[in-house]
């Protein structure tokens, strides 16, 4: 396996790490993987290490090829800089989906907390002409085949809730009103937001579980198809939920997302036009 780390900044602030499945000749129908990008947690104040390595790791035991994407924290995180160095990394993969042995149409992104946050804004904002020029992208060349959100930030009620302002240092010195509007991704859901797998504890204390139930309410309402699972036990920050990770005992009823995801995540690669294609679904009427 190629283990190798790429810089998308000239600072070498923003990097991808790679684990990359070899080419064997005994199995040349392998040669070309699906491909899982990880975006960890942390605020945006920092990357969270169980959120990076034992991710990829897990889903590269699936036999997926894994990215792990460091991006930029802290006051470096104003937006949209995080949400366009994604972009760029789902684009440079494509680019070099031949060498790196990536099937370009079965990439997803895969994000928790914050990390949820900015894969989610990807998801929504992929095709916006202001991140689209920033990010140097056209077309679909950054579009993620699906979002994996797990215990993710979606709206502003996540700041405040922990007693800060909404998202000061992400905010910069950008205009708030609008930053703020797109800080809150479940008002910008749209048709054209890839198919996305969430999960998330009720007892989240951190990042309170509406805020999933709130971006697939919008995926619902605009006929996009995804999967939700609310867990009943289990805090913030759980990652995989095993000893190994959270350094305590296994939440074995948060554990089990990972199972779940990875056959979601089979579903919809082997069959993409099922698992996407539009659904006579009934009138919604409450409000």
């Amino acid at each position: 396996m190629r283990n190798e780390i790429f810089y998308l900044s000239e600072e070498k602030t923003v990097r991808l790490k790679a684990y990359l499945f070899d080419k064997y000749p005994e199995m040349s129908y392998r040669d070309k993987r699906p491909t899982v990008i990880v975006c960890p947690g942390g605020g945006y104040n920092f990357c969270s290490d169980r959120e990076a390595d034992p991710i990829a790791m897990a889903f590269a035991g699936k036999g997926y090829n894994t990215f792990i994407l460091y991006y930029s924290v802290g006051e470096a995180a104003a937006f949209p800089k995080p949400l366009c160095e994604l972009s760029r990394a789902v684009k440079f993969i494509r680019e070099n989906a031949d060498d790196f042995g990536v099937i370009e149409n079965q990439i997803a992104v895969c994000g928790f907390s914050a990390g949820g946050h900015l894969a989610a804004s990807l998801g929504v904002y992929w095709n916006n002409p202001e991140i689209q020029e920033l990010s140097g992208c056209k077309n679909e060349e950054n579009k993620p085949n699906a979002l994996i959100l797990v215990y993710p930030v979606i709206s502003s009620s996540w700041p405040q809730r922990t007693g800060e302002k909404v998202a000061p240092h992400i905010v910069g010195k950008s205009d708030y009103d609008k930053i703020h509007n797109m800080f809150n991704l479940q008002n910008n859901v749209s048709p054209t937001t890839p198919t996305a797998f969430i999960c998330h504890t009720f007892r989240d204390g951190t990042v309170p579980v509406e805020d999933s139930i709130k971006f697939a309410d919008a995926m619902a309402k605009n006929n996009v198809p995804f999967e939700l699972h609310i867990f009943p036990n289990g805090g913030h920050g759980l990652s995989l939920a095993v000893p190994q990770v959270t350094g305590g005992k296994k939440e074995a009823s948060f554990s089990k997302w990972f199972e779940l995801c990875a056959s979601w995540l089979e579903r919809l690669f082997e069959n993409p036009e099922e698992a996407n294609a539009p659904v006579n679904r009934a009138p919604y009427f409450f409000n």
